[in-house]
């Protein structure tokens, strides 16, 4: 596998680094384009560590890029660098008739490059939140990096090679190093690559013709993964390691459904990571990195659908997970219905398109807070699954309360939101009718056969009608409607959780071709484009953040599910 890194940054399981081509398309940064190794801490205000650049003779050189799980190779006429990261704080370097260039041109405050002893360099960089052990093995070094009296800028390290050839190391430290031996370098590339090559193997099987977006999607998910620091507290799958470097509370829940197949261990942790942090009330943070949480908003309530989703995969969700679960989801719950309707009509709102996950749909076009029929839908399912789960666990009267209020809420949202046999979003306290061709409205088809026949049924012909389907799959918005845009993120682009969730609910509607149809476009787009945070609903070309998680996670479901 050789991947664009451009697009898809080199790292690997447990590792906050992260080497990437900048571009001018690249987020979040303003560093001048050039290859990068990168910290995906969330306390870094500048991400960018320093640049990588490849010299001859005190002089910058050009170079190609060849990227494989294991192995980063930087290719110049002269000779090349190979880069490996074997451990999630070591990077090594490698290098045979050139030499390695480090810098930053751009020091920030308190920027500072040190010796230390035998020969080993710490560089501090305050912006990025990280201090590196530089380490040469074989080479020389030379440092240019004049003190102010504040800090040393600019930051230039030369590792030039010594009978042709140097290597040397960067680890990240905190408070202290401590030195320890090193592998040879082949024997730590070996071992890197037997790392993914056995997590791969814990991925869901899929048809031949996706084998190789299978290996990408793979790739992606396990280099996503960092380490337990600091508010993260067992191995988490952040969105991506380009800049969406986050776990958000409903994209952990379709990476926990694609683990759930065969590595449920790590599909647990994925599920539970965002319940760590449930407050007293039972609302769960709208996002988390090892540093920072957001409660400004919240995700939808999908993690009762996650979890069925998951017991349907493995058997390892035994009672004692359970148990584990069990209270965390029922106060997740009841904070919707207590602290979520505000005119105690029984129907839940949001109070921002962020905490739909759709944050600018049309559905929000009128001033929040908004009862979106999807809302109560998730919650209808997941006191389904809440009473199933207390069923399990032997706690029969609390088995009955969670399904007589799955009955009430559902019947509530029947009467509440229907109008003309069409389910519709309604303005908070005023309900007046919010007028959207959003395909956030089709979402409560999970609800499938426990609506009137007649809802679902035009909820159906509504996606085939009125123009949500393309030929890459489901657009959010009508591409008729006036506020569609191709790269108008929830008002338009396909994605990868609208699609599983529809494709979940034309499933127990008993939609096979229809279902298979939207499967196999979506894979196609997949396979061709990448994984892609959005797409172009009309072009399929891959919008905003390359390199996303949820987006493999939904593939490797759907082309397991529906096309093997």
């Amino acid at each position: 596998m050789d991947f664009n890194l451009g697009q898809v940054p080199f790292s690997r399981y447990g590792s906050y680094f992260a080497i990437s081509q900048i571009t001018e398309r690249f987020r979040a940064t303003n560093v001048p384009p050039g290859l990068y190794l990168r910290t995906v801490h969330g306390d870094a205000y500048q991400k960018e560590i320093i640049q990588i650049e490849l010299i001859k003779e005190d002089s910058s050189i050009p170079f190609e890029v060849k990227a494989s799980p294991e192995r980063l190779r930087l290719e110049a006429k002269e000779g090349y660098v190979e880069i490996c990261i074997p451990e999630p704080k070591v990077v090594r370097f490698k290098g045979k008739g050139v030499g390695l260039r480090l810098s930053s041109n751009k020091a920030t405050a308190f920027d500072n490059a040190i010796p230390s002893s035998d020969g080993r360099w710490i560089i501090n960089t305050f912006n990025s939140r990280v201090q590196l052990m530089l380490v040469p093995l074989k080479g020389r070094l030379s440092i240019d990096a004049p003190w102010n009296g504040l800090r040393c800028s600019p930051l230039k390290i030369d590792i030039l090679p010594e009978d042709i050839e140097f290597e040397c190391v960067i680890e990240e430290f905190y408070s202290a190093w401590y030195p320890h031996p090193y592998k040879d370098f082949e024997k730590d590339v070996e071992r890197v690559k037997e790392d993914f090559n056995s997590f791969l193997g814990k991925m869901p099987e899929v048809p031949e013709e996706f084998s190789q977006a299978r290996e990408l999607a793979g790739y992606i998910n396990w280099s996503s993964v960092v380490e337990p620091n600091g508010l993260i507290k067992r191995p988490a799958m952040l969105m991506s390691k380009n800049w969406m470097t986050n776990v958000w509370s409903w994209d952990h829940c379709f990476n926990a459904i694609a683990l759930s197949y065969k590595y449920p261990e790590l599909a647990w942790d994925q599920l539970m990571v965002m319940f760590d942090h449930q407050d007293e009330n039972g609302a769960l943070p709208d996002s988390i990195n090892d540093y920072l949480y957001v409660w400004n908003f919240c995700k939808p309530p999908i993690h009762g659908w996650t979890l069925k989703k998951m017991m349907e995969n493995t058997e390892y969700i035994d009672n004692r997970k359970l148990l584990e679960i069990y209270e965390p989801l029922c106060r997740w719950t009841n904070w919707w219905l207590n602290y979520r309707d505000y005119d105690n009509d029984g129907i839940p709102q949001y109070n921002h398109g962020n905490d739909s996950g759709w944050d600018n749909s049309t559905v929000f076009i009128e001033r929040p807070p908004i009862e979106s029929p999807d809302l109560s839908a998730f919650l209808v399912i997941q006191m389904e699954v809440l009473s199933e789960v207390a069923d399990r666990l032997g706690r029969k009267s609390e088995s009955r309360m969670w399904k007589e209020r799955s009955y009430t809420l559902l019947d509530k949202l029947i009467k509440h939101s229907i109008k003309d046999d069409k389910l519709l979003a309604l303005q908070s306290g005023t309900h007046k009718h919010i007028s959207s061709q959003s395909l956030l409205l089709f979402v409560p088809i999970l609800l499938a056969k426990r609506l009137p026949e007649k809802i679902l049924k035009n909820l159906i012909k509504g996606l085939k009608e009125n123009d949500m389907i393309t030929d890459y799959g489901l657009a959010t918005e009508s591409i008729k409607s006036p506020y569609y845009e191709s790269d108008g993120y929830w008002r338009g682009p396909i994605w990868a959780p609208s699609t599983m969730l529809i494709v979940d609910g034309l499933k127990e509607s008993g939609e096979v071709s229809l279902v298979k149809d939207i499967v196999l476009k979506f894979a196609n787009m997949c396979s061709k484009s990448g994984f892609a945070e959005n797409y172009d609903a009309l072009t399929g070309e891959g919008l905003r953040d390359r390199a996303y998680t949820w987006t493999s996670s939904v593939f490797l479901i759907l082309t397991h599910e529906y096309l093997l």
